[in-house]
């Protein structure tokens, strides 16, 4: 509940105490350790030397007000800021063992292992065949059979089969906006990745498909680790495990989901979460 009057940046900033480290819980088997982390357009600074680990099968909520830096982190993590003009990065993304910066590794292939569902469903002006097994052509695939198969288990696995299995051979244009990032859910797996990055997947969509979005995203925990990032407290507080707390690019706490909404660590945390600021 928000109470009071909204504080200042500035007093925001003093209030969460910023000579106190961020407080991050260790995490035992990671699918992404981040390790000194700091990104910039130009000049302007927008992550500072964050480290955290992103546990494996799992789902982790990125949250905090606008401009705080968490799209940008997503992003970071299978490289789509390399698209952005004047970007400078330090730092390690440590994938499987691998800096996926290093220049041996192959970004394709590193975006086949770290799918993306945007914002914005974004389904491609062809069936809805096609959007499934895209990155499945890409990837030279041509068995008729084994594409056939790849359709049925990803539409399964995003929980769209039996609402589409009659209209494989439709545009993708004429679904409804849940159905469509639900499909961009489905083309992302068909590829079979390790990690899902899902940015606001829920923000275009009304509160119905919300919750279906919702309960996709606790059935892929099963087989994928999930990263999210959300607007919406509530829904972080519904769908992952683990929480963090970004504040003007800085990581100030990275916590369990239910301690971080209950006993969070940091003042800004509480702040936050308390709506005091945001």
């Amino acid at each position: 509940m928000r109470t009071g009057r909204k504080e200042s940046m500035n007093e925001v900033k003093q209030a969460g105490s910023a000579l106190e480290p961020p407080y991050v819980v260790e995490v035992n088997d990671p699918a992404i350790e981040i390790k000194g982390l700091t990104m910039s357009y130009g000049d302007k600074v927008a992550l500072k030397d964050i480290s955290v680990s992103i546990p494996r099968d799992t789902v982790t909520a990125f949250i905090g007000p606008s401009g705080c830096g968490k799209s940008t982190l997503l992003r970071c993590l299978n490289r789509m800021n390399d698209l952005v003009d004047g970007v400078t990065l330090s730092g390690e993304i440590i994938l499987e063992g691998t800096d996926i910066h290093s220049p041996e590794l192959d970004v394709i292939e590193l975006r086949r292992k770290v799918g993306m569902v945007f914002q914005s469903y974004t389904p491609f002006p062809k069936s809805i065949y096609e959007n499934v097994i895209y990155g499945l052509r890409i990837a030279g695939v041509k068995s008729k059979a084994r594409l056939d198969e790849a359709v049925e288990a990803s539409l399964q696995g995003a929980a769209l089969w039996n609402e589409v299995k009659d209209r494989l051979h439709e545009s993708a244009l004429g679904l409804s906006g849940g159905q469509m990032q639900r499909l961009c859910i489905a083309r992302a797996i068909a590829v079979n990745p390790d990690v899902i990055l899902m940015d606001e997947p829920c923000s275009a969509l009304d509160p119905i498909a919300t919750a279906r979005i919702e309960e996709l995203i606790d059935e892929l925990k099963e087989k994928y680790t999930v990263v999210i990032v959300t607007h919406n407290m509530q829904q972080a507080a519904r769908v992952s495990e683990y929480t963090a707390f970004l504040y003007m690019g800085e990581l100030i706490e990275f916590n369990h989901t239910g301690n971080t909404f209950t006993q969070p660590e940091r003042k800004q945390t509480q702040d936050y979460i308390t709506g005091r600021f945001g």
